[in-house]
């Protein structure tokens, strides 16, 4: 019998849903509901139903930065608002809104096409735009918060729609108030501000090199993106192609002394300033060194092509997924006294 299917104004309502299809590691996990949400402004009235108030609450876009370990036992939101709007543009800068269903590659070419800068070097990265600001997505020395002007959200404390500008949002490496309070806030929108003219970033390893090899001389935005996707397609499993959540792992910071430290022992591992003045270690060459590249137990391992990516290979669980994941950080830790920290979020 086919899964129980409630028709909402704004929204559809499957009982005891499969999320094998809706996660990118491919863990054949199940939610007791999930809710395809097309239209943001029903959320507070799906939100008061009976059968769904008192339920674990779930948003999931992609299912791209995300490890299923069991079942979830409640409800799973999925925004579907995929809609793109052009605000208007002054002193050189666009402001535009994207709904926070929309897929995140597809709103980068949007603004490439449109002659905007600033996200050109987050291309390709797996996801959806309501996803970005909680991680705070970074690829190829960019990050997304530098272009978030504000972000629209459903505030499940105070029962209401609130408004929180970039200072609001406390962006840090691969972090955010959002990932910081996962039960507190589900994301209608993003609002960006982004310029037409500024300076490319083209210094992260491997860019430079890439526009020689596409014969660019005088790079623009589109050259860089385009770089920025070979290097990917090259480095990294493809999703479609393989069960993959990207990195799987942060890249550590610690403080200058203690890298120092590390470096003296270990004199090839890369190394580059960080914020506050600390200093961000190469998690993929730590993983390598610890010999876990390449690493499987089963169907669960570790890219031979990327150290940091954590892959599915057929039918692993998402509990065996993460099983292998600490033998790994267990294997780092042993040869550097580091623990490393997952970027996906661990569920249930």
């Amino acid at each position: 019998m086919p899964p129980a299917r409630i028709d909402l104004p704004g929204c559809s309502l499957i009982e005891d849903a499969s999320l094998a299809e809706r996660n990118t590691l491919r863990v054949a996990a199940r939610c007791a509901w999930f809710a395809e949400l097309h239209d943001a402004s029903v959320l507070p009235a799906l939100l008061a139903r009976p059968a769904l108030h008192e339920l674990p609450l779930l948003v999931l876009g992609a299912g791209s930065n995300v490890l299923f370990t069991a079942d979830w036992p409640g409800l799973v939101v999925h925004p579907r608002d995929e809609r793109i709007e052009w605000l208007g543009e002054s002193d050189g800068y666009a402001h535009v809104r994207a709904g926070a269903g929309a897929n995140w590659d597809h709103f980068v070419r949007w603004t490439l096409a449109h002659e905007l800068m600033g996200l050109e070097n987050l291309v390709q990265i797996p996801g959806t735009v309501g996803a970005a600001p909680i991680q705070n997505i970074g690829a190829y020395g960019a990050e997304v918060a530098t272009c978030i002007e504000h972000v629209e959200a459903w505030d499940r404390h105070a029962r209401c729609w609130t408004r929180m500008d970039a200072v609001d949002c406390r962006f840090g490496y691969r972090d955010s108030c959002f990932k910081q309070a996962p039960d507190r806030w589900i994301i209608r929108a993003v609002h960006f501000v982004l310029p037409r003219v500024a300076p490319l970033q083209i210094e992260y390893a491997g860019i430079r090199e890439e526009l020689a090899a596409m014969r660019v001389d005088a790079p623009r935005a589109v050259h860089v993106a385009e770089a920025v996707a070979r290097l990917r397609a090259r480095k990294l499993p493809d999703p479609t192609q393989i069960g993959n959540a990207g990195s799987f792992f942060k890249n550590p910071e610690m403080d200058p002394a203690q890298a120092a430290s590390l470096q003296a022992r270990l004199p090839e591992l890369p190394a580059w300033p960080a914020d506050h003045g600390r200093v961000k270690l190469s998690a993929a060459w730590l993983i390598e060194r610890a010999g876990c590249k390449g690493l499987r137990q089963g169907d669960a391992g570790i890219s031979a092509r990327h150290a940091l990516v954590l892959v599915n290979h057929g039918h692993a669980s998402g509990a065996e997924l993460w099983a292998l994941a600490q033998q790994v950080r267990e294997a780092v830790h042993a040869l550097t006294g580091i623990w490393l920290e997952p970027e996906p979020r661990i569920l249930p």
